[in-house]
Parts: C-alpha cells; structure tokens; sequence
C-alpha cells in the first residue's frame, strides 16, 4: 500500500499496543514502524532493474525481519525512553506489529510480499484491494488523527483508534467477498462463451473495490474482461492477447530473465521493439483498459542486447492523463455503464 496508508496502520497498531502508557509517542513511533521496511527502495541506487523488483518488498517485509529486527529496536527504545513506563516487551511488540501488519496490507495488493524470505522468494499476493485506495485509507485516519488529540487516559481515545482499526478491517473483508463476487461472474463468462483457460487473476481497478479486472490465461495467450459489482448484467467482453512466447527465445536461459519472469509469475505478452523485446506486466494490465479503445500496460520491461552482447534491462511506466475526461468515463464504467 501507499506510505500514507502504512504510516496509519503502523501509528494505529501502535496506539492500541502501548497508548495508554506512551499516548502520541506510541504512534509517532508505530508510524515510523510502518514506514521502515518500505526503506528498502534507498539501495535502488546500486541495483539494476531486476535487482530492484526483487528486492523490494523481499528481506525488510518478511517474517523472518519482523522477529530479528523487533527486539533490537525495541530494546533501543526501552533505553531511550527508560523513564517511561512501557517495558522492553511493548516496545517490541509495537516494532514487531508494526513491521508485520505493514507486510501483510502489501500482500493484499497486486505486487506481491515475499513473506517467507529467504525461504521462499514467491510474491504472496491476494489482489483484492489496490496499493492506493481512499476508501480504505482516508476514514482510517481521521479517526487515527482525532484519536491523537485526546489524552492518553481519556477513553474516547482507545474507542476512536479501535474504530478506525475496525472499519478499515471491515472494508478489507468487503474487498474479499466483492473480488469473490467478480470471480463467480467471470468464471460464468468464460465458461458461457467457450473460452478455455488454466488460471486467472483477477484484482480491483484503482482507487475502488467495485470495478474488478480479469486476466486469464489461454493456451496462446490471455483473455482480459471488466466488471463493475453495479453492472446491470453478468455479461463481460473479453478482448484477447496474443502471449508472442517465440519472441523471447534469443533472451532465454540468463538469470536475470529468469528471475523476471518468475516475478511476473507467467503473466506476460511479449511485443517487438526497435531494439529487442519489450514484456507486458500482465498482473498490473492497463490503467485504461476498461476503454473501448483499450490501453498501455502500467509496467512494461524492455529487453534487448547491446553492442557487447551484454543483455539489458529497462523499465517503462505508464499513467493515463488523468483528466476531467478521463475521471468522468472512469466513474462512468464503475457505476456501471458499459
């Protein structure tokens, strides 16, 4: 999720672990839990792209950090605020929620949290809400920030933080059982029309658990449909994407493509560039797609080889001009118009 959403989740956490003892410090302190393991971003100076897109979200969001990094914060705070009368175990548990519940929130997004590291480095990911999403984030913190004008004795304190704890948890459990919803009607969709698939993938569009987009993947390619929970009907277009696989046979067998490939986790379409090959991040999809006229894909990899045979890697972003335009076609489609 967005740092402004984690920097909320982390004060929150925090104020229910060790406000009454500490009041504004637990959540100043809780924010900056939430904000540390997104610090991994500071070493993208010394990493090329591949390198980038696997470490973050790998070693400083998993398990393993929360358990060995939490009682060393949480006895140099005890030192610092030796004086105060939360103990060594608070302090811990603050970092220690903190760095987890930061983890767990980025694994319900579309990128994927290598909990498990160094174990595992599979992207756990659960699409069910988008990385930035004002419903969710917005509610939150009102309560948090209202919460922190109160002292800390004074129970509308507690009542306020617990509040904002639950309602964001509610909208989540919403998420699961609106993606759960979209599922059901897709799945229906392509067994109506005959379209064969192995897996699919299916997430919210931006800033909303009602817009729902699918990727599935076909023999050759991948099928791409949108549904909005206030459509009138089950009905879904699917637009289709050749995969183009033998396009990256030169590429084949380097490491770091591998290690590309497998962070897409087999959600791609290869496209011809001036160069080499550019692959289509398929599990972000488009910004736009729900248009007519279709769409850029938000992550795009170019590849290509230069003069030394050196095999090179290049990211490109897309946004959408976010217009008067673009926001009232986009309201449109999430309430429903197709």
């Amino acid at each position: 999720m967005d740092s402004l959403t984690q920097i909320v989740l982390g004060a929150s956490v925090a104020e229910a672990v060790c406000g009454r003892k500490l009041g504004n410090k637990a959540m100043l302190w809780g924010a900056v839990a939430g904000t540390i393991p997104d610090l991994d971003v500071l070493a993208n100076p010394w990493l090329d792209m591949v390198d980038q897109l696997s470490f973050h979200r790998s070693f400083s969001h998993s398990f393993l950090f929360a358990l060995v990094v939490s009682p060393v914060l949480g006895w140099l705070l005890h030192r610092l605020y030796r004086h105060q009368q939360a103990t060594f175990r608070d302090w811990t548990l603050l970092f220690f929620l903190g760095f987890t519940t930061h983890a767990i929130l980025d694994s319900f997004t579309t990128w994927g949290t290598q909990l498990f590291w160094p174990f595992s480095t599979y992207g756990v990911a659960f699409y069910n809400i988008f990385v930035v999403d004002p419903f969710y984030t917005v509610p939150f913190l009102v309560l948090v920030v209202v919460a922190a004008f109160y002292s800390r004795s004074n129970p509308t304190r507690q009542k306020l933080n617990y509040a904002g704890l639950a309602i964001s948890s509610c909208y989540l459990l919403f998420s699961f059982a609106a993606k759960a919803h979209a599922n059901q009607v897709f799945e229906e969709a392509l067994d109506r029309q005959g379209i064969t698939y192995s897996s699919y993938i299916s997430k919210p569009t931006p800033m909303n658990t009602l817009l729902w987009t699918v990727t599935a993947r076909g023999e050759d390619g991948f099928y791409t449909g949108f549904y909005s929970l206030l459509d009138a009907d089950r009905e879904v277009r699917f637009a289709f994407e050749p995969q183009q696989a033998p396009l990256l046979q030169p590429y084949l067998g380097h490491p770091k493509l591998d290690r590309l490939l497998q962070i897409t986790k087999g959600y791609y379409t290869l496209e011809k560039t001036v160069e080499g090959v550019a692959i289509n991040d398929l599990r972000f999809g488009q910004f736009d797609g729900w248009r007519k006229s279709g769409g850029e894909y938000v992550f795009k990899y170019k590849l290509w080889f230069d003069e030394e045979k050196q095999l090179q890697f290049e990211e490109q972003n897309y946004r959408p001009k976010v217009d008067k335009v673009y926001l009232s076609s986009f309201l449109n489609r999430v309430m429903g118009e197709k």
